[in-house]
């Protein structure tokens, strides 16, 4: 999914030592729903491979008002789509076309250019939450073949421990491995608490929590809805959670190298960014095809 860029968030410096960095989200109002940015951040642009976060609504859809993002392109990275609540349906350059539903993943890795669109009903009315991430590919990957999949909820993994559910959407964390394909050792995990616990994070060079509902606490410190905490590195870390709390938390090996993005565009060569933003201005079908059943509009390049 994409979004014209918006004011970056603000990082506050924390006050306990098991935490480096409290982002706050830009909050931006697209008309039909808000979503709030973490990353990336003035003082933070990755955790791990991940590269960008977005929390979209939660919102309530009305018929004529639906989630709708028209065609547009992508290199270098690979989007992860992940619902709360709601239904979109994926359509990409490759020909795939995938209703998208609460607890699925969607994992679409752009390599060297894919084009895709993200719409929801048009005609039905749903609530709409969730998440969209972005996850940076090794130098060695970037130009590789455009890839796309999809992983139903029911194969994804689950583990109760200490009155909080936990599903490992991605990479491995708790003793259990999700089967979504990766080109990074990394984690991403959706923890929802039934009553008030405690849980340790996953041990990974980078990692972060981000507080969907409820409220997160770290050294007797609250932290709200909408706060991404990133944890300091090489700590052992204990979070508590208010019951009725839902969070996600998600981290890894850090890439290698820094990256350039320009709106949908990510890479670690500055000059592949200007070629991307070259063809998709005079709109290269060589180097992004059109949508299949999708293929009358699309996002124009930003200024």
């Amino acid at each position: 999914m994409s979004y014209l860029p918006s004011n970056p968030p603000e990082c506050l410096d924390a006050n306990v030592p098991d935490i480096e960095l409290v982002i706050e989200p830009r909050k931006r109002d697209l008309g039909n729903f808000i979503v709030g940015r973490v990353l990336p951040s003035p003082r933070r642009r990755m955790v791990g491979p991940f590269l960008f976060c977005d929390e979209m609504g939660p919102a309530e859809l009305t018929p004529g008002t639906p989630l709708d993002v028209r065609p547009h392109p992508h290199i270098n990275l690979a989007t992860v789509t992940y619902l709360f609540d709601g239904e979109i349906v994926h359509r990409d350059s490759l020909g795939s076309e995938q209703a998208i539903t609460p607890g699925a993943i969607n994992w679409m890795s752009a390599g060297r250019g894919i084009v895709h669109s993200e719409r929801a009903h048009p005609k039905s009315a749903q609530r709409m939450h969730g998440l969209q991430l972005w996850c940076g590919l090794p130098s060695e990957s970037e130009e590789t073949a455009p890839t796309f999949d999809h992983y139903p909820a029911a194969t994804l993994p689950s583990i109760d421990r200490n009155g909080a559910t936990i599903r490992v959407l991605a990479g491995e964390a708790y003793g259990l491995r999700s089967p979504v394909k990766t080109l990074s050792r990394l984690f991403y995990v959706d923890i929802q608490a039934r009553e008030a616990t405690s849980l340790e994070v996953p041990d990974y060079p980078e990692r972060a929590a981000y507080a969907v509902s409820g409220e997160l606490v770290a050294d007797g410190t609250m932290y709200p809805r909408g706060a991404m905490l990133v944890f300091s590195k090489g700590k052992p870390v204990t979070m508590q959670l208010a019951a009725g709390t839902r969070m996600v938390m998600l981290g890894g090996e850090p890439l290698d190298g820094p990256r350039h993005m320009f709106w949908n565009f990510v890479s670690s060569r500055a000059e592949r960014i200007e070629q991307a933003k070259q063809a998709w201005k005079t709109q290269s079908t060589e180097a992004f095809p059109k949508v299949p059943g999708d293929d009358q509009e699309f996002i124009p390049l930003p200024d």
